[in-house]
């Protein structure tokens, strides 16, 4: 844990510029690495942290993606104190880091809520709009109301010894439905999943880049690993339920998906598009086999880096004409060639194209849908045919078409926004040539 966190104390001494932060990364990633693939199999650090393959994988995510948020932050900065937003970044990470270690329920419960105020700081404080006070109100209220549950759950099991969510099978005593949506729900609107989702775009389209990066690529992943935690607990829910879960759970995935193709507000659309792109995760829990586990851990790693990629880019497009506008940040192409090879880059990988990780992920979890019935194969295929649509429509409404006059004439791709991008679509690309850094699990 030091050899991560005194790096990133390192931020506050000096005044941190893009390429030290991406120094910082060589510094964390290195022994991180040589740490956890020493060993796949499960390991208690003490009493209160256990450690696995899926927790090192996501704890391997949030360091990889918080100095890139550091370097991402460079633009919206002015007249604001940066050390603050720095101390935000470093409170976040360890928090997030201890939630990926925590082996005690409870004590996951308290560092799954502590998540909330910093990332409500980053918002209020860092946003755009007056609207992100909107937007804070939407996080808190649906966050802390769907944790109530999962805390009287946690409490009225307290007496039958189930604490460590690591080595426990099916701890609790019986099983139930309605135990099951009690404990689940608040990783459910963590997720988020459709009916469930308000706060997110919101909150998305509200928050600073790095914000966006941050509920992206590393908080939204508390809802699945909860989920995927939460399994080891509670025995398979039953055939008829299952049904009508990952029925919900599709039909929101079309709905999405069509409110994707009629956005013209890129950051909202980007937005929409996390909800149906997660959509799978429940259906490969709910398949009771580790296909489907395997399956939802490469989505959730998936996810991340394709979603903080495409903020990271929506932002350089605000940051050049001041407009989250599909209709004025037209013309790229012409302008700065390079943005238009990522944005096809990315709008590949958001269809599951090669070669992206995506496509290891949607095989796999497509394959454990169809276990329960095979009629999900018919919102399946629409699905996929609106998430071509609205990428297709992505890539073509920026890179084409003549570009806005009042854009500024001297735009240029400056090499540290180009390597916050990279960052993000490369690990993408290396995880299908070697998929078993994800898929040991």
């Amino acid at each position: 844990m030091l050899k991560i966190i005194l790096p990133l104390m390192l931020l506050l001494v000096f005044n941190p510029k893009w390429n030290q932060a991406i120094l910082f990364i060589a510094y964390i990633i290195l022994p991180t690495i040589l740490i956890i693939y020493t060993s796949i199999l499960p390991r208690r650090i003490n009493n209160m942290c256990s450690l696995d393959h899926m927790s090192n994988i996501l704890i391997l995510l949030t360091i990889w993606i918080m100095p890139l948020v550091v370097t991402a932050r460079q633009n919206i900065f002015i007249n604001k104190n940066e050390q603050r937003f720095i101390s935000n970044i470093i409170i976040l990470t360890t928090i997030l880091i201890s939630a990926f270690l925590a082996s005690n329920l409870f004590s996951f419960y308290i560092i799954f809520e502590a998540s909330l105020i910093p990332t409500l700081f980053i918002i209020i404080k860092w946003g755009y709009q007056p609207e992100r006070l909107q937007a804070g109100l939407f996080l808190i209220l649906y966050t802390i109301t769907a944790r109530l549950p999962l805390l009287m759950a946690i409490a009225t099991q307290f007496n039958n010894k189930v604490n460590n969510i690591f080595f426990s099978i099916h701890s609790f005593p019986s099983y139930s439905i309605t135990l099951w949506l009690i404990i689940n729900i608040a990783f459910i609107v963590k997720l988020p999943l459709f009916l469930f989702h308000l706060w997110l775009p919101k909150a998305h389209v509200e928050a600073p880049v790095a914000g966006s990066i941050i509920l992206a690529a590393v908080l939204l992943k508390l809802g699945g690993y909860g989920i995927l935690r939460i399994i080891y607990l509670i025995p398979p829910i039953q055939h008829p339920i299952k049904f009508y879960i990952i029925s919900l759970t599709l039909w929101g995935g079309i709905i999405t998906r069509l409110i994707c193709v009629r956005q013209q507000d890129l950051k909202s659309l980007i937005a929409y598009s996390s909800v149906g792109h997660i959509r799978l995760v429940i259906a490969g829990v709910l398949s009771n086999t580790y296909w489907g586990l395997w399956g939802a851990i490469a989505i959730i790693i998936a996810h991340g880096l394709l979603r903080s990629a495409l903020f990271a880019s929506a932002d350089i497009a605000y940051y050049y004409s001041n407009s989250r506008s599909l209709i004025i940040n037209k013309g790229i192409n012409i302008i700065i060639p390079t943005i238009s090879i990522i944005w096809f880059i990315m709008a590949a990988a958001n269809i599951a194209a090669p070669p992206s990780c995506n496509l290891i992920a949607e095989i796999i979890l497509i394959t454990c849908s169809t276990i329960t019935t095979k009629v999900i194969i018919i919102p399946l295929g629409i699905i996929r045919f609106v998430a071509a649509a609205y990428s297709l429509t992505i890539y073509v409404s920026i890179n084409h078409g003549p570009s806005n006059p009042l854009n500024s004439p001297s735009i240029n791709l400056n090499p540290r926004n180009l390597l916050v991008i990279t960052s993000h679509l490369a690990p993408i690309v290396i995880i299908i040539l070697i998929p078993t850094l994800i898929l040991l699990y």
